[in-house]
């Protein structure tokens, strides 16, 4: 078919554009659907707490995601940087998947247990008290407010539909467990979650 007919028919390119593409989505999403690897936690991957969720959810709030992604291609300058390539394993129960390559600052699948409790309080305040050269802005106010608790368990309801195991026990008793926490320690919580796992199995 002639190219120059295609280009000016602006219908028949836009069919022909919306095959291609579909073709294209099923070849990339259909054989995941008969792999277990995606759908199949890693090892020591477990749902978030119902505090991490809390701040998973501030995290997602605040717009953290728009600087920082949760996952580590696999090229040698990440690997080097970040460590291990992230696995599909590891974000089964993340809704949604915090992936990208998007960087204004660093990848963070692998920031918990970097840094400490302090660190990231300090960091999140003020983030140049202990990055001088951050172009971060802080989130003092998340210090002083308290986690509102009155959605936690039917949050955790919700995702239980969409396949994260969460038990009857732990969504009775979220209320209780996120009570009396501020939002930075429920984003703190979150964040020293992130790859943990990964270190079960990764050498």
């Amino acid at each position: 078919m002639n190219h120059a007919k295609i280009e000016k028919n602006v219908g028949l390119l836009g069919v022909l554009t919306a095959i291609v593409i579909s073709i294209g989505g099923l070849v990339e999403i259909v054989p995941l659907y008969f792999t277990g690897q995606v759908g199949q936690a890693s090892p020591g991957v477990k749902p978030y707490t119902a505090l991490q969720l809390e701040g998973r959810d501030i995290y997602l709030r605040e717009g953290c995601y728009n600087c920082h992604s949760q996952m580590i291609r696999s090229l040698r300058a990440e690997t080097e940087r970040y460590g291990h390539a992230s696995m599909a394993g590891e974000s089964v129960y993340d809704h949604p998947f915090q992936f990208g390559s998007k960087r204004t600052g660093p990848d963070l699948a692998r920031v918990g247990g970097r840094y400490s409790d302090e660190w990231h309080r300090a960091h999140l305040n003020n983030p140049r008290d202990v990055v001088p050269e951050s172009n971060m802005p802080g989130y003092p106010w998340l210090a002083t407010t308290s986690v509102d608790a009155d959605h936690t368990a039917a949050k955790m309801k919700a995702l239980r539909i969409v396949g994260v195991p969460y038990t009857n026990a732990e969504i009775t008793g979220a209320r209780d467990t996120v009570t009396g926490h501020t939002e930075q320690e429920a984003l703190i919580d979150y964040l020293q979650s992130l790859g943990l796992a990964s270190k079960t199995w990764v050498k």
